[in-house]
């Protein structure tokens, strides 16, 4: 398992990747930079790693969930409900590969200043 840490303006979370080959590509990826953008209780943004559907590909997925969107080669932050999400159900706008989980509180992520520079790195 890789340890990584997500750094956005105040926003320094850690984050556990899992053993899926996306996961994988994403961590000899890194250190990996980007915009933040939200959809939602969401953060994501492209990166430089291009991987299709794995077996980890879900279209719900869990608060804190560390994922990747095949269509848009980005990475995904997930802390609450987005616009496709029915009730409290965490729903990306299609299926994302789950690649780690959050470690500590996920809705700090709500206070990354949108626009502004995130970094994923190893620890």
């Amino acid at each position: 398992m890789t340890q990584i840490r997500i750094t956005a303006g105040d926003v320094s979370l850690t984050a556990t990747l899992n053993h899926s080959p996306t996961a994988q590509l994403i961590a000899e990826a890194l250190p990996i930079t980007g915009r933040v953008q939200t959809w939602g209780d969401e953060i994501y943004f492209p990166i430089p790693v291009s991987a299709s559907n794995d077996e980890t590909a879900a279209e719900v997925v869990e608060k804190g969930a560390v994922a990747y969107w095949p269509p848009g080669n980005a990475l995904c932050l997930f802390w609450g409900p987005t616009p496709a999400s029915s009730g409290d159900e965490i729903r990306p706008a299609s299926a994302v590969n789950v690649c780690g989980m959050i470690d500590g509180d996920p809705t700090e992520l709500a206070n990354a200043p949108y626009g502004g520079e995130i970094l994923i790195e190893s620890t």
